[in-house]
């Protein structure tokens, strides 16, 4: 009689609030559903890795659907994931420690899994990509198109690998969680013309010590910068061998200051009222603040996965300690508070995410915050997908919206700064002005990826 009375009670709430219904229980895409949701310059690729194959649909506007089977199964495909993944994790404290990235790995994942529906998507500039297990925690931009062997050396160190043919030299490419995401991103009303151009939280403080440093204008002990032979990463909380981890173990980001300031002047902001730093850079300001009235809403911090910190039970991301920043709450923006928020944003930028450990489980923070952030009213969110390096991660994310004064797309934005830091993105030494080493390798242009519409 329960159930009975409680179908009754769901069926009219179906019947007389369908959206609701929806939300709570969406049915699964269909294909035709998707050719809909689709632009004439749009591809739609989703993929699923079983025990011993990877099945891969392929959907275009005006094109067959493509459904192909790869006999590469989830095992081997991580496999080969790790292998590309590890020219992304210096091994020491010199420029010769970054590994070599493996072209040729990168060309048998795209045979084995795009290349049988090429003929769908090649003529389309823009890739929408929902990929599961080992895919979903690889940037597909790094993947290359042919086969190519890399050059012994060049000069500047890492221009060898300007040539290569990598998919974002031809494809924009945005990634979602799940299919039905796009259709609730297409759904989404026109955004105002009338909002501010940005709201950024950054370099939040997590204990009494990186408040003291970074008010005395020095490095704490726990910095999350690490410098490499000239380069200068950010280093994503080291946790895994705690048995107990507050908010207060997490390192401080501080270079993340300065990325912010540089979007907001790329957005021409010279008004830094709407930028937080520091003990500024708190929940309490986050939930306050009319974050609806703004084009782009960044935060510049860790992204935490449900067991990071104690009683962590969903992603969040961390903003400055309550003792230190003197206001309530946890210091941690969790998912449901975020799906709370009421968002009118065109961009979302996570910068310096814990979004990609070395083996692939931040993605389960890009998938949950991304639900999050596109329930609350978000179109798109920029994050990424390893420590980044500092100097090269100011320029792409900056060229990001540089580029995005030419480009409505958000995906093709991001393809250009990719584009350009390949190409002419270099590091120069500040005591002679030489060129040092070239940012065409992956490790400085594929962190970022598009998460979104």
């Amino acid at each position: 009689q329960l159930r009975k009375a409680q179908a009754a009670i769901l069926d009219e709430i179906t019947s007389r609030f369908p959206e609701y219904a929806e939300l709570l229980n969406p049915a699964p895409l269909t294909l035709n559903k998707i050719k809909t949701l689709l632009t004439a310059d749009e591809a739609f690729i989703a993929t699923y890795s079983s025990t011993d194959k990877t099945y891969v649909w392929t959907v275009a506007k005006d094109k067959p659907v493509q459904f192909s089977v790869s006999a590469t199964g989830y095992q081997q495909l991580q496999r080969k994931v790790d292998r590309l993944r590890k020219a992304f994790a210096p091994t020491g404290a010199s420029l010769a420690s970054i590994p070599t990235f493996n072209v040729k790995t990168s060309h048998e994942i795209f045979t084995q899994i795009l290349k049988p529906s090429q003929h769908i998507w090649n003529d389309k500039g823009n890739l929408i990509v929902v990929a599961h297990g080992p895919l979903g925690h690889l940037p597909l931009s790094v993947l290359t198109t042919k086969k190519v062997s890399l050059p012994r050396k060049s000069r500047p160190l890492f221009s060898r690998y300007r040539d290569v043919p990598f998919l974002v030299k031809t494809h924009a490419i945005a990634n979602l969680p799940s299919a039905d995401a796009l259709q609730t991103l297409r759904s989404l009303e026109t955004p105002r013309t009338n909002r501010e151009p940005l709201v950024a939280f950054g370099d939040p403080w997590f204990n009494a010590e990186q408040a003291t440093a970074a008010l005395a204008q020095v490095t704490s002990k726990t910095s999350g910068i690490v410098t490499r032979g000239g380069m200068t990463f950010r280093s994503a909380p080291a946790l895994s061998g705690l048995s107990s981890a507050d908010i207060s173990r997490l390192p401080r980001l501080s270079e993340t200051a300065d990325e912010i300031k540089d979007i907001a002047s790329a957005l021409g902001i010279k008004d830094t009222n709407s930028i937080y730093l520091g003990k500024r850079a708190n929940e309490s300001l986050v939930k306050s603040t009319n974050l609806s009235n703004y084009r782009v809403v960044a935060f510049a911090t860790h992204g935490l996965i449900p067991g990071d910190l104690d009683g962590l039970t969903q992603p969040a991301l961390a903003l400055s300690a309550p003792d230190v920043s003197g206001v309530e709450g946890d210091g941690l923006l969790t998912m449901d508070e975020i799906m709370n928020l009421n968002l009118n944003a065109d961009w979302v930028v996570l910068s310096a995410c814990n979004t990609g450990s070395s083996d692939g489980e931040g993605a389960e923070a890009v998938s949950g915050l991304g639900r999050a952030f596109f329930y609350a009213g978000a179109r798109s969110l920029l994050v990424s997908n390893w420590p980044v390096e500092t100097n090269s991660a100011r320029q792409l994310t900056t060229g990001v919206f540089e580029s995005g004064k030419s480009s409505s797309d958000r995906a093709e934005a991001l393809r250009l700064s990719m584009l350009n830091t390949i190409t002419d993105g270099v590091y120069k030494s500040p005591e002679n002005g030489k060129i040092a080493y070239s940012y065409a390798h992956p490790i400085f242009w594929a962190p970022f990826s598009l998460i979104g519409d």
